[in-house]
């Protein structure tokens, strides 16, 4: 039964993002977009993950073009806007496909284990994976980083 170890996506500055090297840790990955209405959402993330990071959570953001082309620039461009408009500190990934038939093997995954809800329908859309790598919960677009009920479900994964 593969986990979510199995699984690396390739860094934004370049370079292999193994989701091993997270292991025993647990994860918020989101997929993310610069000019979405819920981009400010970025945020809330860096919040998230500057409260609990100490604590061992990591948040993921996966850039992803998909949604009314509300990604388009080079990775570079993402890297600078995330650093310089919401002093972004989490791990970000390189541009990626979130569903369809192109969509990353993470995404592939995590819609096999928790069905149609752990398919992003827009940007911002997250989904908890436990210590041990298994799916906890998917979380919709709109569910705010600091929703009680995204910061209950991160407290009880630490």
């Amino acid at each position: 039964m593969p986990d979510a170890y199995d699984y690396g996506f390739d860094a934004i500055a370049g370079g292999p993002l193994p989701l091993s090297s997270f292991k025993g840790k647990p994860m918020l990955v989101v997929n993310t977009a610069s000019k979405c209405g819920l981009t400010p959402q970025y945020e809330g993330l860096e919040k998230l993950y500057r409260d609990y990071r100490d604590q061992g959570l990591v948040v993921l953001g996966v850039p992803c073009n998909q949604f009314a082309g509300q990604e388009p620039g080079t990775e570079a461009e993402i890297q600078d806007f995330c650093a310089l408009t919401y002093d972004v500190d989490f791990p970000i990934t390189a541009k990626v496909e979130v569903k369809g038939e192109g969509a990353h093997p993470f995404y592939k995954w995590a819609e096999a284990g928790l069905g149609e809800g752990a398919v992003p329908a827009w940007n911002f859309h997250k989904i908890l994976v436990g210590k041990d790598g298994q799916l906890i919960r998917a979380f919709g677009s709109r569910t705010d980083p600091l929703d009680p009920d995204v910061v209950a479900a991160v407290k009880q994964a630490l």
